[in-house]
């Protein structure tokens, strides 16, 4: 099962390190930080750079939630497992698919290419191919979009990556 760790914005990766460095991989199967690339133009040049897609959130695979749970309150910097009340709730099976099939195996959201034909986003290639529904703003200077999803029972907005190649 996947759940949800709230850390303080910025300290994802040292709570991933040190998650990995201290539970052991019979309790923990799997600690992630889903990421999507971004490109910026830096010194004229266009340079991909991966960004965190949910800041302030580590995603961690188990089967053990207790001594999950037990050996979580060893790590430095961590809030809270994400849950409803005094109840810890795994992500649902559809938000699961969803992330595996938007950031591939290796949980990072590659950019998009598309179009704008009559004022409407058509994505010709990319995890976000199908996707259109959930955009809410597009910057083609900045080659971003960001989408709202329904996701940890709640609204959340999200950046990823999309080049809009050409506009009718």
């Amino acid at each position: 099962m996947w759940y949800v760790v709230q850390v303080r914005t910025g300290s994802e990766e040292s709570i991933r390190r040190q998650c990995e460095k201290n539970i052991d991989r019979e309790i923990m199967e799997l600690c992630f930080i889903p990421c999507y690339e971004e490109q910026r133009h830096i010194r004229g040049e266009w340079v991909t750079l991966k960004k965190i897609l949910f800041p302030g959130y580590l995603f961690v695979v188990t089967e053990k939630l207790e001594e999950l749970y037990e050996n979580l309150k060893i790590i430095i910097g961590l809030t809270k497992l994400l849950g409803t009340g005094r109840e810890i709730v795994p992500l649902t099976e559809e938000e699961q698919k969803f992330l595996q099939k938007f950031g591939g195996e290796e949980q990072v959201v590659v950019m998009s290419e598309g179009i704008i034909e009559q004022s409407q986003v058509k994505v010709t290639s990319g995890p976000l191919m199908g996707m259109e529904g959930y955009i809410r703003k597009i910057d083609r200077h900045k080659r971003k979009a960001w989408l709202e999803l329904e996701l940890f029972g709640r609204k959340q907005t999200v950046q990823v990556g999309l080049e809009v190649v050409s506009k009718s």
